[in-house]
C-alpha cells in the first residue's frame, strides 16, 4: 500500500502541475453555470432573432427541469471529451518518453502503475463534478427553484460514473499502444461501439449511457433504475483495468 501512495502521490503532482485538475475543474464548472443561464435565457435570445418573438412565444417557460436536462447534457458530453483527452497519454507518452521504464525500476509492481493514474484521474473528475455540482445547483436555486439535494448528488454519483467508464477504457487504450493519438483514435472508436447500440431501445438499457437517463430521470420524478447499466458500468471498468495490466505486464519498455 506504501508504494501505491507514493505513485498515487506522484500522479496527483503532475495533475496538478501539468494544469489537468484546473482544466478539467474550470471546464466543467463552465458548463455547470451556463447550464441554468441557458435554460433560463433562452426565449430572451430568441427574441434578438428575426422573427423572434413569435419563434418566442412557441417555446414554453423555462422550469428547473429545463436546467437539469442542459446540465445532464453539458457535462456528460464534455466530460468524455475530456476523459479521452486527458486519458489518451498518461501510458502511452511515458512509454515513449521512457519515464515509465524509470518508475517500474524502483521496483513499483505495473499494476500499481496503472492503478495510480486511474485513481489520480478519478479523483480530478470527482473534485470537478462536485463543484460543477455545487455551481449547477446553486444558479438553479437563484434562477429557479431549490432542487432535492438527494437526487441531485445521486445523479451527479452517476455521472461520475459514466465519465470513469471512459476513463479506464482510454486508459486500456493508452497501455495497448505506444502513441497518444493512436490511443485517442482507439478509445474514439470504442466510444462508438458503446454509443451505437446504446441508442436501440432494449440494449441501451445495459449499457453506460443509461446512467445518465437514470440520473436525469430521478431528477425528474421518475422512480426507473436502471441497475444493470449499473453493475455494467462498473464490470467495464474492472474488465478495462484488469485487461490494460495483463497487456503491460508482458510488454516491453
Amino acid at each position: 500500500m506504501r508504494i501505491f501512495f507514493v505513485a498515487l502521490r506522484k500522479e496527483l503532482i503532475e495533475q496538478w502541475r501539468s494544469y489537468r485538475l484546473l482544466i478539467a475543474a474550470v471546464i466543467l464548472v463552465i458548463f455547470g453555470l451556463l447550464s441554468p443561464l441557458t435554460a433560463k435565457y433562452t426565449p430572451e435570445l430568441m427574441r434578438l432573432l428575426p422573427s423572434g418573438d413569435e419563434i418566442a412565444k412557441l417555446i414554453p417557460p423555462p422550469t428547473a427541469m429545463d436546467a437539469v436536462a442542459q446540465y445532464v447534457k453539458n457535462l456528460s458530453q464534455f466530460g468524455v471529451i475530456l476523459a479521452l483527452l486527458m486519458t489518451m497519454g498518461v501510458v502511452a507518452q511515458e512509454k515513449d518518453k521512457g519515464t515509465a521504464a524509470m518508475m517500474l525500476a524502483k521496483p513499483m509492481p505495473r499494476g500499481v502503475f496503472l492503478a495510480a493514474k486511474f485513481v489520480a484521474l478519478g479523483l480530478t473528475f470527482a473534485a470537478s463534478i462536485i463543484v460543477a455540482g455545487v455551481a449547477g445547483y446553486y444558479y438553479t436555486l437563484l434562477l429557479f427553484e431549490a432542487l432535492d439535494v438527494g437526487h441531485w448528488l445521486v445523479l451527479n454519483a452517476l455521472m461520475l460514473l459514466f465519465v470513469l467508464v471512459y476513463v479506464a477504457l482510454t486508459l486500456f487504450c493508452s497501455t495497448v499502444t505506444k502513441s497518444q493519438v493512436a490511443a485517442g483514435g482507439l478509445a474514439f472508436g470504442l466510444l462508438l461501439v458503446l454509443a451505437i447500440p446504446g441508442s436501440l431501445p432494449k440494449v441501451g438499457e445495459y449499457l453506460p449511457g443509461q446512467l445518465i437517463t437514470w440520473g436525469a430521470g430521478l431528477m425528474a420524478g421518475s422512480a426507473n433504475a436502471y441497475w444493470a447499466a449499473l453493475w455494467i458500468s462498473l464490470g467495464l471498468i474492472v474488465a478495462a483495468l484488469v485487461g490494460a495490466w495483463l497487456i503491460f505486464e508482458r510488454q516491453e519498455l
